[in-house]
């Protein structure tokens, strides 16, 4: 039996790397005859740049740039396709995991490191630049990004205004003179893990902004921003921002650099098996196992482990889903995909030590999935 393990990272637990290294060494303890491979998936989340310059092959690039709450910092990019295309991940400059567990303060982080390492791709003379999201500490718009590469935001009264949320809600003119034209030779890709709209009790303010260590009084601020900046982008550019699908990704980043910067949004979890020819991988195999922190009817809205499922499906290949969690009752559309759902703990136990034990309790999964599947 041919099995192809191709989880998801497990959220700040372990890389999907590790992960599907976890259940292949569950599977070598267990007394089940077969052999095995490990294809680490992403959709976009936090990662995925890094998954994709090493399954790649390519080579990382380490330059300075800002932080969210503007202090200078190390952060890298990939490049691939023999340095043609750069990838970069959101979260390495823009990143929640860069802050201190009390520094988190959307009102006043900016995604402006992101666009310095878009800068600094394009010095590389690169054709194409993707951008991996997910993970951001930031409700900006992409508006620190766009103020990296030349954009200035001005006020009722032509003042220039600092590209925080907390001084764009009064943006009224937005003057991209300075625009770094290179943009325009590249494509523009990013990798979206959210289907969420821009505006909204489903958009970026409030239901990412709180991850983000937004308050409640916050909330209310971001969505002000970020509606008036929908309003002066689609009065300069005649976008309609707020009514795009995947518009909400990364506090609205990819909202902003869609319509100023012609980037293109798309699905994280496609784009990144399509690049990395997982379809391949797939030929042969007689077992595909996925999984990630949380399988549930989310998971079906483009998630990585639903993405891997529906192209096994597509084969007739059966697949096993393993998970921290999974729901308690049967779903009828989670098994279309899904023959079997595994929960890796098996006894109550908080969150935090739940996580710890991640690799742990995978490993013995894997096991007992193996040896259940040896019996006859």
């Amino acid at each position: 039996m041919k099995i192809l393990i191709a989880p998801n990272a497990f959220k700040n637990s372990l890389s999907a790397s590790d992960a599907a290294a976890a259940i292949q060494q569950g599977l070598k303890l267990s007394r089940l005859d077969c052999s095995t491979a490990c294809f680490p998936i992403a959709d976009g989340g936090d990662g995925t740049g890094a998954l994709i310059t090493e399954t790649c092959g390519g080579k990382f690039i380490k330059k300075e740039v800002r932080d969210p709450l503007g202090r200078k910092i190390m952060a890298s990019f990939g490049l691939i396709d023999n340095g043609k295309t750069a990838v970069i991940e959101m979260a390495d400059a823009s990143g929640l995991r860069l802050l201190k567990k009390e520094e988190p303060d959307p009102l006043n982080a900016s995604s402006y490191g992101t666009g310095e390492l878009i800068r600094f791709a394009l010095d590389e003379g690169v054709s194409r630049i993707i951008i991996a999201m997910g993970g951001s500490a930031t409700v900006d718009g992409g508006c620190g990004i766009l103020s990296a590469l030349g954009i200035v935001f001005l006020d009722a009264e032509g003042r220039r205004l600092q590209a925080e949320p907390k001084y764009l809600v009064n943006v009224a003119r937005i003057d991209n003179v300075a625009l770094d034209k290179r943009i325009f030779d590249c494509e523009v890709v990013i990798l979206c893990d959210v289907d969420n709209k821009l505006l909204g009790p489903e958009g970026a303010a409030a239901v990412f902004g709180p991850q983000k260590g937004a308050t409640v009084e916050d909330i209310p601020l971001l969505e002000a921003f970020l509606k008036n900046f929908a309003k002066v982008t689609e009065k300069q550019t005649g976008i309609n921002i707020a009514q795009i699908k995947h518009s909400g990704t990364a506090g609205g980043a990819a909202a902003g650099l869609h319509a100023w910067l012609n980037a293109k949004l798309v699905n994280g979890t496609d784009y990144f098996l399509s690049l990395t020819n997982f379809d391949t991988a797939l030929q042969g195999t007689d077992l595909l196992i996925t999984g990630e922190g949380s399988i549930d009817r989310q998971t079906l809205q483009g998630k990585g482990p639903y993405g891997v499922a529906l192209r096994a499906k597509q084969l007739n290949i059966p697949v096993i889903g393993i998970a921290g969690k999974v729901p308690i009752e049967h779903d009828d559309d989670l098994q279309q995909y899904f023959d079997v759902l595994v929960a890796i703990n098996n006894e109550p136990t908080d969150l935090t030590t739940a996580m710890k034990n991640t690799r742990e309790n995978l490993i013995r999964t894997a096991r007992e999935v193996g040896d259940l599947m040896a019996v006859k």
